[in-house]
């Protein structure tokens, strides 16, 4: 489900860049998209590792 959630956001970041639609927030949007991935790799690692 991160998954989806994080190609519609990135979607939606290069709709904004082409066509300067949404402004900062799909940047804000896609910045705290890509720091929940990372949390949930690290997580994950910990969670099925030593």
């Amino acid at each position: 489900m991160i998954y989806t959630i994080i190609g519609i956001l990135l979607v939606l970041w290069l709709l904004g860049l082409i066509g300067n639609i949404g402004g900062g927030l799909i940047h804000v949007l896609l910045v705290v998209a890509v720091i929940v991935f990372i949390y949930n790799m690290i997580a994950g690692r910990r969670k099925g590792g030593v």
